[in-house]
């Protein structure tokens, strides 16, 4: 199963993107700030197929810095944001063709933007 990558630092909402993401036929694995993140996308290439990630995050590292990281390591690495407040910002900060999902949003709606990101045919990292 492609594996995606999910950053949220929100228990409840953690646990119910995975069994979103699960449900959906996609294994996870959790991060829960943006350093933790990039540890590991950077330390285990080809393993990720995309990054789900919120915006507000423990640590130093927001959401959006995460994105750019992960874009570093693959360009086209595909990108799905998280957010109650920073939506309006995606336009500026959030990286090209990527995906922004207001909270609340439905499961539905995660599945819709993870697979038509990933029909793209974009590479792992």
């Amino acid at each position: 199963m492609p594996i995606i990558l999910v950053v949220e630092d929100d228990q409840l909402i953690q646990s119910l993107v995975e069994e979103t993401l699960s449900d959906g036929g996609f294994d996870t694995a959790v991060a829960t700030s943006g350093e933790d993140a990039v540890t590991l996308l950077k330390g285990n290439k080809g393993k990720y197929r995309a990054l789900v990630t919120d915006i507000h995050l423990q640590g130093k590292m927001d959401g959006w810095e995460a994105a750019q990281h992960a874009r570093e390591v693959e360009p086209n690495f595909p990108v799905v944001y998280m957010s109650g407040a920073a939506a309006e910002e995606w336009t500026s900060k959030g990286v090209p063709n990527s995906v922004m999902l207001s909270k609340p949003f439905a499961p539905a709606q995660l599945l819709t933007a993870v697979s038509s990101l990933l029909n793209k045919g974009t590479p792992a990292i």
